[in-house]
Formats: C-alpha cells, sequence, structure tokens
C-alpha cells in the first residue's frame, strides 16, 4: 500500500511525477475512467479531478479536450503541478471535508488513486463514515444533473467497499459495483476502481 499523499515532500512527488510506468498507468486508469463517465462525444465538458497529485490524469484530461479542475491535499505534489505548468485549475483541500463548489458546476468527476484515503482514520477526529458521507454529499451537489463520477481505488477489502458505497449511496448516488479483470488477483489489484454516477454509483 502507498503512504499516504499527503505526507509526499517536495522529491518523493517530483520522483512520481517523473516514473515513466507511473505515468502509463495513470494515463490508462485515467482512459478508463473517462471511458466510463460516458461523456457527450466531441464535446468538451467541465471535469474535477479529485487526489489530482501532480496533474498526470488531467493531463489525459486535457489532451482530450477538457477543462478541469484539481483538487489535492499535498501541498508538495500542487507544487509539482505548478512547476508542470499543466492546463487546470488547481485547489489544495481535503476531499473528507467536502468538495467547495456550487451546485452543478460540473459535467463530471474523476479521481484516481485516492479515495481509500477516506477509509483511514489519520486523526483522532477523524470519522471515516462522516468524512466520506461529507464527499459524496458535496460532490453530488457539485454535478450537473446527470453526470458521473468515477473513481479508480485500492480497497484494502469488502468491508471498505460496503463503507464507500453505503455512504454514496446515502448521498443520492445509486447503482452497482463494476471490477476490471476479475478472474485475475494481480490485475484485478491493479485497476480496481470506483465510480460514481450522478446519481447512480459504480465502482470499477
Amino acid at each position: 500500500m502507498f503512504s499516504s499523499p499527503q505526507f509526499y515532500n517536495e522529491q518523493e512527488a517530483k520522483k512520481y511525477s517523473q516514473n515513466s510506468r507511473m505515468i502509463e498507468i495513470q494515463t490508462q486508469m485515467s482512459e478508463r475512467a473517462v471511458e466510463l463517465l460516458n461523456l457527450p462525444e466531441g464535446q468538451s465538458c467541465y471535469l474535477l479531478d479529485v487526489g489530482c497529485g501532480s496533474g498526470l490524469s488531467g493531463d489525459y484530461l486535457s489532451e482530450e479536450g477538457h477543462y478541469w479542475v484539481g483538487m489535492d491535499i499535498s501541498t508538495a505534489m500542487l507544487d509539482v503541478a505548478l512547476d508542470r505548468e499543466v492546463e487546470g485549475g488547481l485547489l489544495l483541500g481535503d476531499m473528507g471535508q467536502g468538495v467547495p463548489f456550487r451546485p452543478g458546476t460540473f459535467d463530471g468527476c474523476v479521481s484516481i488513486s485516492a479515495l481509500q484515503w477516506l477509509c483511514n482514520a489519520d486523526k483522532r477526529t477523524h470519522s471515516p463514515p462522516k468524512r466520506l458521507y461529507r464527499f459524496f454529499s458535496t460532490l453530488y451537489s457539485s454535478l450537473s444533473r446527470g453526470s458521473r463520477a468515477v473513481f479508480q481505488l485500492y480497497p484494502e477489502n469488502s468491508e471498505q467497499l460496503e463503507l464507500i458505497t453505503t455512504q454514496a449511496m446515502k448521498a443520492g448516488f445509486s447503482g452497482g459495483m463494476v471490477v476490471d479483470y476479475p478472474n485475475s488477483s494481480k490485475a484485478k489489484k491493479s485497476v480496481a476502481t470506483g465510480s460514481f454516477y450522478h446519481p447512480t454509483f459504480i465502482c470499477t
């Protein structure tokens, strides 16, 4: 399991963002996420990238002709994104405290390898169910009607997936779970993804 992204220092953030294997994986997962968003063909959309890190997933969104805003808890990662001159807007924030945007702002949301961190209590005051609900309820509000949000994640166990699903549906999302390569334990782990639709919830 990776160390929590909020603890990345400047050196680690740069190393992560320059790793060719990591760039390849992020691009593949971003491509899958955008595919599941089911966006209108040939239309530029305004997307939210939660846990955007250094903007690797945002690079793919830009290549596809979309506009985006990235939100991340790691100052070091966002500094690297600024140095890389990514095309999206950047916001420092903890997704467990909610998504601070007006209702109906976004046409969709993607998140690569970030959502599982809300299942951990990094501080004594952290309640995973409450933080997940706060995130999902504010995200639900920020999405335009009929739009979707797709989350690639690394759940530690079935209990985490159940916790995530329960809070997502409590916030208004609905739907099911999708797992890529279900018969391959190695591939299944590498692409375990979570995605949410408005008002449908899907994990891939």
